[in-house]
C-alpha cells in the first residue's frame, strides 16, 4: 500500500514531463497542513486546455501509478472534477483549471507542488471569508420550516418511517447552522465536522433525541430540532443579512397547533 506522501511524489513525477500542465497543487487538508491519517489528496491542476478529455487521460495514467483504479469519476460531479479512489482505498481527487481560473485561489489554502509559471506568486494571500449566502441561508430557513410542517402530514398518514427521514433533513440543516455560525476558515470535507464547530454546539447536537419510528417520538424529535435551530437562526439572520421567513413560520405553527395540537417549544 503506498502512502499518501509517496503517492503525492508519484503523481508529480508523472505530470512533470508533460508541458500541457503548467502547475500541480495539494488544497484541502493538505494544502492548509491540516492533513491527517484519513485525509484524501485534493490536487488543483493548471492546463491551458481546462478539463479537457486530453488532460483527463494524462491524469488517469498519473493516478493509476498509485494503484490500481476501483473508482474513476470524470467530471460527472462538477465539470472540473475528477474523483478517484484505488484499490487500496487511497482518495485522490483533482480540480482541473485554465490559468485564468487561478485568479479565485489564494496561497493560504495551497501548497505547490510543481509551478512553472510562477503562478503562486501571482495569487493573493488568503481569501476573506464572506457572511453566507443571503439566498442559500433563506432557503435553508424555510426549507427547515418546510419540513417541520410536514410533521403534520406524516402523523396524519402515520408514516413514522418518513418522519424518521424528515429528523436527519433537520439535523443535517442545523449541522450546517452551526458551521456557518462558527465562521470556520477551513471546513475540509464533509467528514470534518468536529474541528468546525464549538463544544457547546457539541453538546447541543449530543443531547438531541435519536430518530424512532413512532408517532411520539417523532413529533418529540421534531419539537426538539425546532426549539434548537429557530431561535439561533432567528437571531443570526440579522447579522447575515437575511430577511426571516416570518408568514411562513406562524402559518407553519397555525398548521401544527391546529392538527398536532403542540406549539412551538421556544418563545
Amino acid at each position: 500500500m503506498i502512502d499518501p506522501a509517496a503517492a503525492i511524489d508519484v503523481i508529480a513525477e508523472a505530470l512533470r514531463g508533460e508541458d500541457a500542465i503548467r502547475a500541480l497543487f495539494l488544497s484541502g487538508s493538505y494544502g492548509v497542513g491540516m492533513q491527517d491519517g484519513y485525509s484524501d489528496l485534493d490536487f488543483v491542476l493548471v492546463s491551458p486546455d481546462g478539463p479537457s478529455d486530453r488532460i483527463s487521460e494524462i491524469w488517469r495514467g498519473a493516478a493509476g501509478r498509485t494503484g490500481e483504479l476501483v473508482l474513476w469519476r470524470d467530471r460527472g460531479v462538477r465539470p472540473n472534477l475528477i474523483n478517484v479512489i484505488t484499490q487500496d482505498w487511497l482518495r485522490i481527487d483533482v480540480v482541473i483549471l485554465a490559468p485564468e481560473q487561478m485568479a479565485a485561489q489564494s496561497r493560504d489554502t495551497l501548497r505547490v507542488v510543481f509551478d512553472r509559471d510562477g503562478i503562486y506568486e501571482g495569487l493573493v494571500e488568503s481569501t476573506a471569508h464572506p457572511l453566507p449566502d443571503a439566498c442559500r441561508t433563506r432557503y435553508q430557513f424555510e426549507e427547515f420550516i418546510r419540513i417541520l410542517g410536514l410533521l403534520s402530514v406524516a402523523a396524519g398518514r402515520e408514516e413514522y418511517l418518513n418522519g424518521v427521514t424528515g429528523i436527519f433533513h433537520l439535523r443535517n440543516l442545523l449541522v450546517d447552522l452551526l458551521v456557518a455560525e462558527t465562521g470556520a476558515p477551513n471546513r475540509g470535507g464533509a467528514l470534518h465536522l468536529n474541528r468546525l464547530i464549538t463544544d457547546e454546539q457539541k453538546t447541543l447536537l449530543e443531547g438531541l433525541p435519536p430518530p424512532v419510528a413512532t408517532r411520539d417520538a417523532m413529533i418529540a424529535a421534531h419539537l426538539a430540532y425546532a426549539e434548537a435551530y429557530i431561535p439561533r437562526a432567528r437571531r443570526l439572520a440579522p447579522v447575515w443579512g437575511v430577511d426571516w421567513p416570518e408568514r411562513f413560520e406562524t402559518a407553519t405553527w397555525q398548521r401544527l397547533r391546529e392538527t398536532l395540537a403542540i406549539e412551538p417549544p421556544y418563545e
